[in-house]
Order: structure tokens, then C-alpha cells, then sequence
């Protein structure tokens, strides 16, 4: 991935030299193990670990003849270790090497990744609080429906997030296996206790039944998870965009003091963080078919799979994590207009009140479908009109036969729209933490 998209410390997780030297502790570990079961001797292990490096341009220089990228890796090494070398990779297979790597390189990636949702959640529970009771319009097909507070936009936000937590902490989970069973799978030529080992000090657990490779069905549903969560990111992202829309205005992206928004418009105040967000969240779901894909592999193994994952392992997680990172700081900074969100809430004259006024009549005792056409002739009024939908309601003839102007103003109330704004917060905020449930 391009740096202009990439935290350091996730791209260190990719890095060439990070790789190799998981290769080296994979093959080191081995080492110690083969040794305490007395198949090769202690002090060779022991000269592997003392001994062990490698030179990444050696080990280019020799796949350049070899192709084939861990023999090069394993003839580097012995360069360095000496005699003692021909213990190393004793009953292993390349995949055993390359697919453990990958599991921990992707758990690591996956830690990074829960960090940036943290962050995240933080900041919309927050800002959530922050606007609990905050008026605002809901929309529903981008046209005004009825009144709701910014506190529960943001609330559903934390809740889908906290969702995309735990899904990917399960994802984690599933991805963190460790194959070391020698060729096919069978452990003909190396013990079980080498991979048991090898697992337990790597982080990971042990391969249930691996066919030389760890099954792919864990890495589709890895790269499906976080195309999940970028496509929440991106519900996220769009809703900013649309209420920094200049006819909206009730949000926008913090523009800091000598920043430009166009080169050829200077008025110009754009929401391109978000729009970057929904870029980047089609790059993170572009690895999920492919991921599909390499589940079917031919019998028990082959490398078609291989090339997808160099791509799309780096890509898709250092880009998700960056977008983390950029969103987390979107809604830190985020600038809300609650003055403009109360102006757009009373744009249409009360229209947003007519579900109130239906379910009056009905209770007043009008049939639901007398009440409707009462209703909605006079929206109909205001929608060509303009005007004040209450003041028309009062003097419908068939409307006044039930209700009075009283009891039409009460139902004009805000507040009756917010009764159980608690009571979904509670629900939402109940540990005041969602990555603190297991």
C-alpha cells in the first residue's frame, strides 16, 4: 500500500524484514523442539539461534536462480549458521513456513486494527453524549420523516461498531492457527509437539487438520470481516458527506486554518476526508471475492492462492487500519450545527408531526383510513404551498370535529418524539464500553 494511506505501524507489520525474521523464529522454534524430542542435537539448535540472520539482498540474489523464495531464505541462513544448518526446516514443507507467518502477521494486524475501533468508539460515544438530545430530522429515502436526536444517530454508529469489534476479535481468532505437519499434511516426517510448540510460542494454536496448507475458508472469512467493517465506515463516511451537503449544513469536517479547499474555487470547503473513507472502503471490499475464491483449492494444496494474499494481505489491512485512524479523527474533530439541524427540522411548516396526528384521530375515532386522507390532504397543501401544516389542520372541518386547537398543539410537541432516548442509550451504553465485553 502507498504511504500516503499507511500508519507506520501497521506497514511494519508487512515489511520484508518483519516477514523474514518471523520465517527465522518459525524455523528456530522448530529447532528447539526437534531438539527436546532428541531428533537433532541441542547445541545445533542452540547455534541457530546464536548464529541465525540473513541479508534480504542475499536472499534476493539467490531466488533470482533458486525461484523459489524460502529455499533462498534457508540457503541465506545457512550461509550464516554453518554446518548446524542442515538441521533446520528437518520434516517441513515451504507452506508450513508461509502460512504461519501469514497467521502472525495477520493476528498482528488484527490487534492494530481492534486498537483503531477503540478509538473510534470512543469518539462516537462521546460525541453521542455530548448531543443526546440534540433535535434533528431523521430522513428515510433522503426525505424528511420525523424528529430525532443526533445523540441516537451516533449511538447506532457505536453500536454497529462495537458489533464490527467483536467480530473482528472472533475473526482474530480464527485466522491465528499454526500448520507445521510436514508435506500433505500428514506429520510424516516431523512430530505433532514441533507444531505445538512452534504455536505456542508464535501466539497461535494449532492447525486442527491442515492438507500442507491451513484451510482458506479462515482467510475468506478474515478478509469478509473487514470488508464488513469498511462498509460500516462507509455508512459512516456518507452520512458526514450528506449532512456537510451546503442545502444541509447540520456537520462538517474541521477545516484548520490554511487549509484549501479548492485550487480554483477559494470559498470552497469540501468533506474529503470522507470522501477518501468510502474510496478506501471499496479497496478493503475488492479483497473479499478473491478470498472466497481461494478457499477451493486443487486437492491438498496449490500456490493460486499465493499471489492474492502478498497483494491483499498488506493492502487490505494497512488501508482499513489508516481509515480507522482517519475516521476516529473525523468524528473528534467533527463540527456540528445544531442551530442549522433545528432549521432544517422546521423547513416543511410541522409536516414531520402528521404520524402524531394520524394516530390521534384514529384514537379520537376516526377509521384509520379516514384519518389518513385527513392527514395527508393537508401535507399535500404544504408540500405546493408552504406554509404551517398546524395552522391548516386547525381549520380542517373534518379535523376539528374530533380534535381541538389544544389538543393539535400538543401533538406539535418535540419532546414527545424523545420519551426513550435513556432507554436506548442504556442499551447501547451499558458497559459504557463494548470492547470490554468477551
Amino acid at each position: 500500500m502507498i504511504p500516503r494511506y499507511s500508519r507506520p505501524e501497521m506497514s511494519a507489520i508487512w515489511s520484508e524484514e518483519s516477514k523474514l525474521q518471523i520465517w527465522f523464529e518459525i524455523e528456530a522454534h522448530a529447532c528447539d523442539a526437534q531438539a527436546e524430542l532428541g531428533v537433532i542435537p541441542a547445541e545445533a539448535a542452540k547455534t541457530v539461534w546464536e548464529k541465525g540472520a540473513f541479508n534480504i539482498d542475499r536472499i534476493n540474489e539467490i531466488e533470482r536462480e533458486t525461484k523459489h523464495d524460502v529455499i533462498a531464505f534457508l540457503t541465506n541462513l545457512a550461509e550464516y549458521v554453518g554446518p548446524d544448518a542442515r538441521f533446520v526446516h528437518l520434516g517441513m514443507t515451504s507452506s508450513d513456513i508461509l502460512d504461519t507467518t501469514l497467521a502472525v502477521q495477520m493476528t498482528r494486524a488484527s490487534n492494530l486494527m481492534l486498537e483503531g475501533i477503540e478509538r473510534l468508539l470512543t469518539a462516537l460515544r462521546i460525541r453521542a453524549h455530548e448531543f443526546k438530545r440534540t433535535p434533528t430530522i431523521g430522513r428515510s429515502h433522503g426525505i424528511h420523516a420525523e424528529p430525532t436526536t443526533l445523540g441516537l444517530k451516533l449511538a447506532s454508529f457505536y453500536a454497529e461498531f462495537a458489533r464490527c469489534y467483536h467480530r473482528l476479535k472472533t475473526a482474530r481468532q480464527e485466522i491465528a492457527t499454526c500448520a507445521i505437519s510436514g508435506a500433505v499434511g500428514t506429520f510424516a516426517h516431523i512430530d505433532p509437539a514441533v507444531e505445538a510448540h512452534v504455536a505456542a510460542k508464535m501466539g497461535l494454536t494449532v492447525e486442527p487438520v491442515s492438507s500442507q496448507i491451513i484451510p482458506r475458508d479462515r482467510h475468506a472469512m478474515f478478509f469478509a470481516t473487514l470488508g464488513v467493517i469498511a462498509s460500516s465506515i462507509e455508512r459512516l463516511a456518507t452520512e458526514i458527506r450528506h449532512m456537510q451537503r451546503t442545502e444541509v449544513r447540520e456537520a462538517e469536517e474541521f477545516f484548520s486554518a490554511g487549509q484549501k479547499g479548492s485550487s480554483a474555487m477559494p470559498h470552497k470547503r469540501n468533506p474529503v476526508l470522507t470522501e477518501n473513507l468510502t474510496g478506501i472502503a471499496r479497496i478493503v471490499r475488492a479483497a473479499v471475492m478473491p478470498a472466497l475464491e481461494n478457499v477451493a483449492l486443487w486437492h491438498e494444496r496449490d500456490i493460486s492462492h499465493s499471489s492474492v494474499e502478498r497483494v491483499f494481505g498488506p493492502d487490505a489491512t494497512i488501508v482499513l487500519d489508516f481509515a480507522l485512524h482517519r475516521l476516529s479523527s473525523v468524528m473528534e474533530n467533527l463540527v456540528f450545527y445544531p442551530g442549522k439541524m433545528q432549521a432544517n427540522l422546521d423547513q416543511l411548516g410541522g409536516l414531520v408531526h402528521s404520524q402524531q396526528v394520524l394516530i390521534a384521530l384514529t384514537k379520537a375515532g376516526v377509521s384509520r383510513e379516514d384519518a389518513y386522507t385527513y392527514v395527508q390532504r393537508n401535507a399535500m397543501q404544504v408540500w405546493q404551498n408552504g406554509g404551517s401544516y398546524l395552522t391548516l389542520l386547525k381549520a380542517d372541518t373534518d379535523v376539528k370535529t374530533y380534535l381541538d386547537d389544544a389538543a393539535l398543539e400538543s401533538l406539535f410537541d418535540l419532546d414527545q418524539h424523545f420519551h426513550h432516548v435513556d432507554t436506548i442509550f442504556a442499551r447501547v451504553f451499558a458497559d459504557q464500553s463494548a470492547t470490554n465485553a468477551s
